[in-house]
């Protein structure tokens, strides 16, 4: 009788251990009272540009990235991105993030632990106005970029380099914008 009981228990604990690794796992939100201090803005100033791009940690527990974005000065992007840090990404990983945006079309960056200046894997986050909506980003999807351009021959992303994440706007449409983040999860597929 104890041998089933305890067979029971084993067979439970698994399931549950299961289930665990098959929900995500936060890997950024903004709950914490030093959350604002893992992130940080680029703008296109870094070359010459005026566009302004902000964040803020909003009493209801997310991160409001906001400001103008201008053409001038051969200028177009503004982005927020976490400093950087070991994330642990596995191959596989799925990046998630609950965001709610203006309609406009942002992109998820992944940026590496490598000396390459303007050098990113991306994917684009469509966003609906006024709206939350999860995004799902497998990080074998994203495309590896310099300077904004596609670079094709780079491979698909070591999760193992990624060491930051960020949203960047750079849609060459003047005016103003606002996206909030409630969070950034990672799911693993396929263990």
């Amino acid at each position: 009788m104890k041998l089933t009981y305890l067979s029971g228990y084993v067979a439970l604990l698994m399931v549950t251990t299961a289930m665990a690794e098959d929900t995500p796992q936060p890997l950024f939100n903004f709950t914490g009272a030093d959350s604002a201090k893992e992130w940080q803005t680029v703008n296109d100033g870094v070359m010459g540009g005026v566009s302004e791009g902000k964040f803020k940690i909003t009493d209801k527990k997310s991160m409001e990235f906001f400001g103008t974005l201008s053409l001038a000065n051969n200028g177009g992007f503004a982005s927020v991105r976490t400093k950087a840090k070991k994330l642990g990404l596995e191959k596989g990983d799925v990046l998630i993030a609950k965001v709610k945006g203006d309609g406009r079309e942002y992109s998820l960056n992944l940026y590496l632990n490598k000396p390459l200046v303007a050098y990113s894997y991306r994917a684009t986050v469509q966003t609906k106005k006024d709206e939350w909506v999860e995004v799902k980003v497998p990080l074998e999807k994203t495309e590896a970029t310099r300077f904004g351009r596609v670079i094709k021959d780079a491979g698909p992303v070591d999760p193992k380099e990624i060491n930051a994440v960020g949203f960047m706007l750079g849609d060459k449409k003047a005016g103003p914008f606002k996206m909030e983040i409630e969070w950034i999860k990672v799911e693993r597929v396929g263990k």
